[in-house]
C-alpha cells in the first residue's frame, strides 16, 4: 500500500493548486452586432457563467465605434434553471461618455448551449441596446490597446 507522508503530500498540493489558479476564462457578448460589425462587444476578463442561481462579479472592457474602449464592471448571474445569463454593468469612458459620468447596460441572453431559451433572444436595454448574443473571444476582441478615446 502506497502512503504519503504529509510533508510530502502538502507539497504535491501546493505544486498542483498553484495550475488551477492561473487558469482563467473569458466571456464576451455581442450587442447589435458586434464590435467590427457595427455594434459593441463587451469582453468580461476571467469570467466564467456562474453555478445556476448564483451570481459573480464581471470586470473588463467594453469596445464600440471604431477605437472607443470604456473600462467596465458589474455583475452576472445565471439563472436557477440555468438557461438566462443576466449581466449588469456600468462603463466608464471620459472622452466618450463624459467625466464622472457612467454608461448603464442591462444585457439578458442565453448561454451558449441552452436548449429551449426562454427569450427567444438576448438583448441589452441599456446605453448601447439592441440584440445580445454570446461571442468567441478572439485575439482581436481581447487586444486592449494603450490608448484610447
Amino acid at each position: 500500500m502506497f502512503r504519503f507522508k504529509t510533508p510530502h503530500l502538502f507539497l504535491l498540493l501546493g505544486l498542483i493548486a498553484p495550475v488551477y489558479s492561473y487558469a482563467t476564462t473569458n466571456y464576451c457578448i455581442a450587442v447589435g452586432g458586434g464590435f467590427g460589425s457595427g455594434g459593441t462587444s463587451f469582453i468580461g476578463k476571467g469570467f466564467a457563467v456562474p453555478a445556476q442561481g448564483e451570481c459573480l462579479p464581471w470586470s473588463g472592457f467594453t469596445k464600440t465605434a471604431t477605437t472607443v474602449i470604456l473600462i467596465t464592471s458589474g455583475v452576472g448571474c445565471l439563472s436557477s434553471n440555468g438557461k438566462v445569463l443576466t449581466v449588469s454593468v456600468s462603463s466608464a469612458d471620459p472622452p466618450s461618455v463624459g467625466s464622472g459620468q457612467l454608461d448603464s447596460d442591462y444585457i439578458t441572453l442565453c448561454p451558449k448551449g441552452t436548449k429551449a431559451c426562454p427569450l427567444g433572444g438576448g438583448e441589452d436595454q441599456g446605453a448601447f441596446g439592441g440584440t445580445a448574443e454570446p461571442e468567441t473571444c478572439t485575439a482581436a476582441l481581447m487586444n486592449l490597446p494603450p490608448t484610447h478615446d
